[in-house]
């Protein structure tokens, strides 16, 4: 007879489709190298305006380091991944012949290359043409990429972990409504770590998106489906990021400080590139960037610290954890996370990101669509209990 396996944590672990992670070298020498290993001859550049405009940026540096090998680029990806930028960047990809894709940027251009594989893939040429391939749409669940079909190499300038995620976060415009589109092969088969790529970051971009990792290293240690595997994972992003943050605002040009920041994003979005949820503080973000235009970052600054604490009431003993993490296990969790976004000049309140309370049945109507706010630890019911929260946070 087999011996009984009830009580025991069960679950799935994804490893994600990446190849290689290559940290600590120059952006455009690593970037060069991992070309030239796939044998890639005709590169897609993806990127924004802003970094489009330096005239030494990281963006320009894997141009120089390209050469010939350098088929175009697209440089108008625009926050929180509309759409229409996908399609956009997809034509100019499709037109120029690209075999590899190279993102530059933050979450938002890494999110849109992501997407743009599957617009390469699947032939699509309108916005309205992602439609089937949703989660729920007609052809995700059969959706099999060619065998060579286009991937990206991607090089991070900021801290959202977007890198590390089979996960593209596109806005639908028609709903101003943040989607989530999920297949593995959408991460990166090569991620840059480059520390040196993030100088040219703003602060208050830098600081929030961080502060999006340690939304994930806590959601992510909280979530009940959290297993050894991916606990570990969670505090020792949780850890690293408590530490880095700050030292980087102390000496703004250390690479030491922020490739420790870069390990730490890696470590803290494991649990979710592994296959877990989010929570509401996610769920609720989403509402606040498709929908109210706050910065990706910046929904975690006003949201996470509050979440925790309307969370405390199921998993307040587990929350222990976190504090022991930042080094301060004798203080409440929620209190610990506020103070090191308060330390970074970034905003607590949802006031100060320009949400008026006359926004909140709206925000609460919607945020009940989202599912990281139904798999929330504490069970959120219904648009009360997020007003409950969006209280807290005000």
């Amino acid at each position: 007879m087999r011996d009984s396996h009830a009580g025991l944590k069960a679950g799935t672990f994804t490893i994600q489709a990446q190849e290689r992670i290559v940290f600590g070298k120059p952006a455009g020498q690593a970037v060069a190298d991992e070309v030239a290993r796939l044998g890639a001859g005709r590169v897609f550049m993806t990127s924004t305006r802003s970094l489009s405009q330096l005239p030494d940026g990281p963006l320009q540096e894997v141009v120089a380091a390209l050469g010939a090998r350098h088929a175009g680029t697209f440089t108008q990806i625009r926050a929180h991944s509309p759409r229409e930028d996908v399609i956009a960047g997809a034509r100019l990809a499709r037109a120029a012949r690209a075999d590899l894709l190279v993102a530059v940027g933050g979450g938002s251009v890494i999110d849109a290359t992501k997407a743009m594989q599957l617009c390469l893939w699947e032939g699509l040429d309108s916005p309205e043409a992602l439609d089937p391939y949703l989660p729920t749409g007609a052809k995700a669940a059969g959706l099999k990429p060619p065998h060579d079909g286009i991937r990206q190499i991607s090089v991070s300038t900021t801290l959202s972990a977007s890198e590390f995620t089979p996960v593209a976060g596109i806005t639908d415009s028609r709903s101003n409504s943040k989607q989530l589109f999920i297949y593995r092969p959408f991460a990166p088969q090569v991620v840059v770590l480059d520390p040196a790529a993030t100088l040219h970051t703003p602060d208050w971009l830098l600081y929030c998106t961080g502060v999006r990792a340690v939304d994930h290293a806590v959601e992510g240690y909280c979530n009940p489906a959290a297993h050894p595997a991916t606990e570990a994972q969670s505090l020792q992003g949780l850890a690293l990021l408590a530490k880095a943050l700050p030292a980087i605002k102390a000496e703004p040009r250390s690479l030491r400080a922020r490739l420790d920041a870069q390990f730490g994003i890696w470590q803290a979005v494991g649990a979710f590139a592994a296959g877990l949820s989010f929570g509401a503080s996610h769920g609720i973000g989403y509402v606040l960037g498709a929908t109210y235009g706050v910065a990706h970052g910046h929904t975690s600054c006003v949201m996470l610290p509050a979440v925790m604490r309307w969370n405390a009431a199921e998993n307040g003993e587990r929350q222990k954890a976190l504090s022991a993490a930042m080094g301060r296990p004798e203080r409440p969790a929620a209190d610990l996370v506020r103070e090191l976004i308060q330390g970074l000049d970034q905003p607590v309140t949802l006031r100060a990101v320009n949400i008026r309370r006359e926004n909140f049945d709206d925000i609460a109507t919607r945020a009940m669509n989202y599912d990281p706010v139904k798999q929330n630890p504490r069970k959120v019911r219904g648009p009360a209990d997020v007003k409950e929260i969006l209280e807290i946070a005000w």
